[in-house]
């Protein structure tokens, strides 16, 4: 990774006089950097197409002398929407059959929460279910292990997730109670914390909503359902 970013650190200067004619000259370009494209579309940005790669999206110039990755936003009505990851919305909809979801009886908003059985702000969200759930906000939960894959607790959500009573489970968990570890199932948190990576979860709590956009951290039950009006969820 940290290869990897220092690489993305010195792109502006190391793509010199290449025109990109099709997208094999973009895999080209990234495999250098131990990237690869996913796809390639319009950014929105005449003369930049946005590129998935497995550690996100970036964007590069279609004469491919510079490129650039962070947020975008589109600022063309009435508040601003991110918009990097609307390629991602459909690949996170795939995972819907792997999500623990507590669904609001009045449901008005959907939000994605990337979690952490380890993290304290993830125990303090899920402790305000009710209140969410009251706001008219659906969670739907996926795992982020923020220690990686390989730290126990990876390994304690994947068992948690394939329980057969995956909800109750990660209630449980979070109230500190063991966990009964399940070595495999047809569920994989290794998924759910590749597409994290891809939308730019960096910690956790993280949460996605139904555009893709991603808010970093905790927000209570009324804040968040707020921010979602505002947003215009």
């Amino acid at each position: 990774m940290k290869k990897i970013a220092f690489c993305l650190s010195l792109i502006f200067t190391a793509f010199t006089g290449n025109v990109f004619a099709d997208n094999s000259m973009i895999d080209k370009s990234l495999s250098k950097m131990g990237l690869k494209a996913e796809s390639v579309n319009p950014s929105g940005i005449t003369g930049v197409s946005s590129v998935l790669t497995q550690h996100g999206t970036i964007y590069i110039s279609d004469d491919g002398n510079y490129m650039f990755q962070g947020p975008l936003y589109d600022i063309s009505g009435k508040t601003p929407k991110q918009v990097v990851n609307k390629s991602l919305v459909k690949k996170l909809e795939t995972l819907k059959d792997q999500m623990i979801i507590y669904k609001a009886p009045k449901e008005k908003y959907v939000v994605t929460v990337f979690t952490d059985i380890t993290c304290g702000y993830c125990h303090k969200l899920h402790e305000n279910m009710k209140e969410y759930n009251d706001e008219g906000i659906t969670i739907r939960y996926l795992a982020f292990p923020r220690h990686g894959l390989q730290h126990q607790s990876a390994k304690d959500m994947q068992s948690i997730w394939c329980s057969a009573k995956a909800a109750k489970a990660l209630d449980a968990a979070f109230k500190g109670e063991k966990i009964l570890p399940i070595e495999s199932c047809k569920k994989d948190i290794a998924k759910h914390y590749e597409l994290g990576l891809q939308l730019g979860v960096n910690g956790t709590p993280a949460i996605v909503l139904k555009d893709g956009t991603l808010i970093s951290g905790f927000l209570p039950p009324k804040e968040l359902a707020n921010a979602l009006a505002q947003h215009g969820e």
